[in-house]
């Protein structure tokens, strides 16, 4: 079963030559994909409810209407010097890197996520893929 939450974002791309190098924004959907070699006793993998509303949860806290730049970015220190809202990663922060900490998160919250993409625009996309996972999830 897979679940889409939209969700806004800024960021740009150090050592890129191309226009993702300058500052832009994108209004993106996260496709999460859970897999379980069973059903729980209401014949679900997860309740849709349960896995958007605890990865809303998240993707509004770390992602949503934020700058997300490499922690390095001389952007960094003005940003924050007008309190602006910034997320710091260590590396790029590209959408195959969002789509990663998201399934992370998921498999940190007891979702048995497989599966993230993220749809940068609505013709452009990254997916990570994890290991398919072998316990069932703490949602009853």
């Amino acid at each position: 079963m897979t679940c889409r939450i939209h969700f806004c974002y800024g960021h740009r791309l150090l050592d890129y030559d191309g226009v993702c190098k300058h500052p832009h924004g994108h209004n993106a959907t996260a496709e999460i994909e859970v897999r379980s070699d069973s059903l729980d006793r209401r014949g679900m993998v997860v309740d849709f409810g349960d896995i958007k509303r605890a990865m809303r949860e998240w993707i509004d806290r770390e992602f949503d209407h934020k700058m997300i730049l490499r922690a390095d970015d001389p952007l960094v220190k003005p940003l924050l010097d007008l309190s602006e809202p910034v997320l710091l990663v260590e590396t790029n922060p590209t959408v195959e890197l969002l789509a990663r900490l998201i399934y992370d998160a998921g498999r940190r919250l007891g979702f048995p996520v497989v599966r993230v993409s993220i749809w940068e625009t609505p013709t452009a996309f990254a997916t990570y893929v994890g290991d398919y996972p072998s316990t069932q999830s703490r949602w009853p």
